[in-house]
C-alpha cells in the first residue's frame, strides 16, 4: 500500500475510536506539507468538524496523538495548525520504502489493464524527407506509447504513410523530366532526400511556367490551373488511380527509395512501429464507405459529381469527400484507415498524434465515422500539439524552407562531441568508438529532452545550443547525473548491505520521498498524455541527487551502515532516472 493508503486506514480507526463515527475514503484528504511547517504529509481535518462537533485544531491534535500512540510506529511526531495535521513519518518507513523500490524490477509500472491502445504518429509523405516537425511528432508519439505501456496498456504503435496523391505525382513527374535516371546509388543520396530534391524541382519549374503564363496575359489563378506541369501531374494521378502499369511501376520504385531513407532516419531517431498502413491501400476502403454513406443519405452528391457531407447541424461546414473526378481526399482515406485498424485490432482507445492545425480535421472525422455507424467514431482522441521552430540562422536546411531531420541529428551529435570533448578525454582507456557512442547518446538525448520537456500543446522554439548544456534543465544534465552515479557504484566495494536502521539526513529523506513519487508521476503522465511530466520529474530527481551528493559523502563515509544506505539510495536514483528517460526514448551513457 502507498503511504496515503496506510495512513487512511489508521485515520479511520482513530476517528472511530475518538468520535464513534465512520468516515468514507472520500472524506480523507491528503496534501503535501507546506515547506514552512515540519512534516512529510498533511491531513485536512475540516471534513470531520461537523461530525465530531469540535474545533478543527482540537480534532487535529487528538487525531495526531492517536496516530503517534497507536500508529504502529508509522508516525514519529506531528504538529497541528488550525484544521491541518502535519505528520512526520518515521525514518524506518522511508528506509523500508527504499528497500522495496530496490527489489522491484518494474518499479513505476502499473498493473496490466487488459486493454489495447493504438497510437498513430509520424504520418510522412513520400515526396520529401522527414523534417523538424516530424521530429517533434515522432518523439511525442513514441514517448506517449512508452508511457501508456508503463500504465498497463497494450500499445500498438502505428504509422500511416501518405504514399499517394498529387504531391507524390509531382516528385515522380519531375524525376521523369529532369532526373536522367538518377538513383540513390548513383547520387550518393538517401532515397528520401533524392525524391525531396525532385519535389522542390517541380515547384521551381511550376512557378516558372506560372510566371510565363501571367506574362502572356493570364491571371494568377488561371495560370496555376493551366500550367502544363500541373496538368501533367493531375493526369498522372488519374492514371495511378486507374492502375496504369507504367505509372504504378515508377511509383513503386521511387517509394521504395523513400522507405529505405525513412527507415534509416527512424532507426537513428530511436522510434519504431508495430504496424504501418499505406494510404494507397486504405483510400479504396474509404471510397467504399463514402459510397455507402451516399446510398444511405448520410452524404450527398453535387451536380459536378463530387460527394459532400453537410455538417452544419454539428456547428461546422460542408466537407468534400470525393472530388468530381472521383478521386479521394485525405478525409476519405482516414475513414478507410480507421475502418481497417478496428478490423485488425480490438482497439479500446485510438490516439492520433497530429499537430494542432488538424484539430478541425479530426472533429470532422469523428462525426463522419459516427454517421457511418462505426461505434468507435466518438471515442477517437486527437493528441494535438504545437509547432516547433528554430532560431533564425541557427541551421540551414536542405530545401531552404524546412529543417531536415537528418541534418538536425547530425548537428546535435557534432555539438555533443565538441562540447564533451574535454570531459571524454579525461576518461581513461576510452576508445574513439566509445567516445562517438557517448556523443550520439548525449546529442540525441539533448534533442529529445528539450523537445519533450515543453507542454506539448504549446508552440516551441528549439535552441540546439541551449539543449546541449551540461547544466540546467537539459537531457545531458540528467544523463551526466546517471553517469556520475555509475562511477560511484563502480568504485564501491563489490558487496555492501544495509544492516541496522539508521536515522536519515534531510537530504537523504528528500531523495527517498522523490523516488516514492515515481509511480504517481507515471500515472499522471499517462492520464494527461504528457511526456513533459516525466521530464520535469527526472530533472527534479537529478537536482535532488546532486544536492545530496554535494553535501554528503558516499564512498568516504566512515560509518559502514550509512555508507551502505547512501549507495543503495544512489543505485535506485540511477535506476529510476534510467526508467524515466527510457519512457522518453532517451538512452543513458554509463560514462561521460
Amino acid at each position: 500500500m502507498t503511504l496515503e493508503q496506510q495512513l487512511s486506514v489508521l485515520v479511520k480507526s482513530a476517528v472511530k475510536a475518538l468520535y464513534t463515527i465512520e468516515v468514507e475514503d472520500s472524506q480523507i484528504q491528503w496534501q503535501k506539507t507546506r515547506p514552512e511547517f515540519e512534516g512529510n504529509i498533511t491531513l485536512v481535518v475540516f471534513p470531520f468538524v461537523k461530525l465530531a462537533r469540535k474545533a478543527p485544531a482540537q480534532i487535529a491534535t487528538e487525531i495526531g496523538e492517536c496516530l503517534t500512540a497507536n500508529g504502529e510506529g508509522l508516525v514519529a511526531k506531528f504538529n497541528a495548525v488550525q484544521g491541518f495535521l502535519n505528520l512526520v513519518i518515521a525514518d524506518a518507513f522511508w528506509i523500508r520504502q527504499l528497500q522495496a523500490i530496490d527489489t522491484d524490477a518494474n518499479y513505476g509500472q502499473q498493473p496490466d489493464r487488459h486493454q489495447l491502445m493504438m497510437v498513430e504518429y509520424s504520418s510522412p509523405n513520400t515526396n520529401k524527407p522527414l523534417h523538424l516537425g516530424h521530429v517533434r511528432n515522432n518523439l511525442l508519439g513514441y514517448s506517449i506509447a512508452r508511457i501508456q505501456e508503463a500504465n498497463g496498456w497494450k500499445v500498438v504503435k502505428t504509422n500511416i504513410v501518405n504514399d499517394r496523391g498529387i504531391h507524390i505525382c509531382k516528385s515522380m513527374l519531375a524525376w521523369l523530366k529532369y532526373g536522367n535516371g538518377e538513383t540513390p546509388e548513383s547520387s550518393g543520396k538517401k532515397g528520401d532526400h533524392l525524391i525531396g530534391d525532385y519535389y522542390v524541382r517541380f515547384d521551381k519549374e511550376y512557378k516558372t511556367q506560372i510566371a510565363e503564363l501571367m506574362a502572356a496575359g493570364k491571371d494568377e489563378e488561371t495560370a496555376k490551373r493551366e500550367a502544363p506541369l500541373m496538368l501533367e501531374a493531375q493526369e498522372m494521378l488519374r492514371k495511378w488511380e486507374a492502375n496504369d502499369p507504367e505509372v504504378r511501376a515508377l511509383w513503386a520504385k521511387m517509394n521504395s527509395w523513400v522507405y529505405a531513407g525513412f527507415d534509416e532516419t527512424y532507426q537513428r531517431m530511436g522510434v519504431s512501429f508495430d504496424k504501418i498502413y499505406y494510404e494507397s491501400n486504405t483510400y479504396l476502403e474509404g471510397k467504399s464507405e463514402v459510397e455507402k454513406g451516399l446510398a444511405s443519405g448520410a452524404f450527398y452528391r453535387r451536380e459536378d459529381g463530387s460527394v459532400w457531407a453537410d455538417l452544419t447541424k454539428d456547428g461546422l461546414d460542408e466537407k468534400l469527400l470525393l472530388r468530381s473526378d472521383g478521386t479521394s481526399v485525405y478525409m476519405t482515406q482516414d475513414i478507410g484507415t480507421a475502418k481497417l485498424r478496428f478490423q485488425d485490432y480490438p482497439i479500446d482507445k485510438m490516439v492520433y498524434v497530429v499537430g494542432n492545425e488538424q484539430e478541425y480535421h479530426f472533429k470532422v472525422l469523428s462525426i463522419l465515422l459516427d454517421r457511418l455507424g462505426f461505434p468507435f467514431g466518438k471515442e477517437l482522441v486527437h493528441f494535438s500539439y504545437g509547432m516547433v521552430e528554430l532560431p533564425n540562422g541557427k541551421m540551414k536546411s536542405r530545401e531552404g524552407t524546412v529543417v531536415d531531420a537528418d541534418d538536425l541529428m547530425d548537428k546535435m551529435v557534432e555539438d555533443a562531441k565538441e562540447i564533451s570533448k574535454d570531459k571524454v578525454n579525461t576518461l581513461q582507456g576510452i576508445t574513439e568508438d566509445e567516445a562517438n557512442e557517448i556523443a550520439r547518446k548525449v546529442g540525441l538525448g539533448a534533442l529529445k529532452y528539450f523537445i519533450l520537456k515543453v507542454d506539448p500543446r504549446k508552440n516551441m522554439l528549439f535552441n540546439p545550443a541551449e539543449s546541449i548544456d551540461f547544466n540546467g534543465n537539459t537531457g545531458p544534465f540528467i544523463q551526466y547525473t546517471y553517469a556520475r552515479i555509475q562511477s560511484v557504484l563502480r568504485k564501491a566495494e563489490s558487496q555492501w548491505t544495509l544492516g541496522s536502521l539508521v536515522s536519515l539526513d534531510p537530504k537523504e529523506l528528500a531523495l527517498i520521498q522523490r523516488l516514492c513519487e515515481y509511480p504517481a508521476i507515471v500515472r499522471n503522465a499517462g492520464e494527461n498524455f504528457s511526456p513533459a511530466v516525466i521530464c520535469n520529474y527526472a530533472y527534479d530527481l537529478a537536482c535532488d541527487f546532486n544536492s545530496f551528493y554535494h553535501d554528503l559523502s558516499i564512498l568516504n563515509e566512515p560509518d559502514a551502515n550509512k555508507r551502505a544506505l547512501r549507495l543503495l539510495l544512489a543505485k535506485n536514483v540511477a535506476k529510476v532516472i534510467q526508467s524515466a528517460l527510457g519512457l522518453l526514448g532517451i538512452e543513458v551513457p554509463e560514462r561521460m
